[in-house]
C-alpha cells in the first residue's frame, strides 16, 4: 500500500530508481508494457512470457538469460506501476516513429501469443499507440502484418 501510494505520488521518479541508466530505463520500459499486454486478457500464460522473453532477447540482441532477466524485472516494475504513462512516456522521448511502430509491432506479437486477439488487449495495444503518438491506419497495419506473418 505505501509503495502505491509512494509510486501515486513520485511518479516517474519511482520508476527511475528501477532503471541504471537510459538504456535500461528503455529496455525496462518496453519489457513491462509487454508484461502488461499478457495480463490484459487476464489469462497470463507461460507461452506469452515464453514469446516476451523471445521478443526482449531478439529487439535488444540479449542472450535468452539476459531477456529472462529484464522480465522478471519488468514484472515487478508493473506490479508496482500506477499507470503506463511513466513507461510509454519513457519510449515516447527516446524513440523515432519507426521504432514506436516496432513497440506497436511487439505488442501485437505477444497479444497473438494464445492466438487469440482479446477486446482488452486490443484496446491496450490501441492505448499505448495513441501514448506514442503512432496513428491508428499504422496500428491496424501493424495488426494485419502480425496476424497474417
Amino acid at each position: 500500500m505505501i509503495r502505491k501510494l509512494k509510486n501515486l505520488l513520485l511518479g516517474d521518479k519511482a520508476y527511475a530508481e528501477t532503471a541504471a541508466d537510459a538504456e535500461d530505463r528503455k529496455q525496462l520500459a518496453l519489457a513491462a508494457l509487454l508484461v502488461e499486454m499478457a495480463r490484459a486478457d487476464f489469462d497470463e500464460s507461460q507461452g506469452e512470457h515464453d514469446r516476451i522473453i523471445d521478443l526482449l532477447a531478439g529487439h535488444f540482441n540479449l542472450s535468452g538469460s539476459e531477456a529472462q532477466e529484464l522480465l522478471t524485472r519488468a514484472r515487478e516494475t508493473a506490479d508496482s506501476a500506477v499507470c503506463l504513462f511513466d513507461f510509454s512516456r519513457t519510449l515516447h522521448q527516446s524513440l523515432d516513429d519507426g521504432q514506436k511502430q516496432e513497440v506497436v509491432r511487439l505488442l501485437w506479437q505477444v497479444a497473438l501469443a494464445d492466438e487469440n486477439i482479446d477486446k482488452y488487449e486490443d484496446y491496450l495495444v490501441r492505448k499505448v499507440a495513441d501514448l506514442l503518438y503512432v496513428s491508428h491506419s499504422d496500428v491496424v497495419r501493424l495488426k494485419h502484418e502480425v496476424v497474417n506473418g
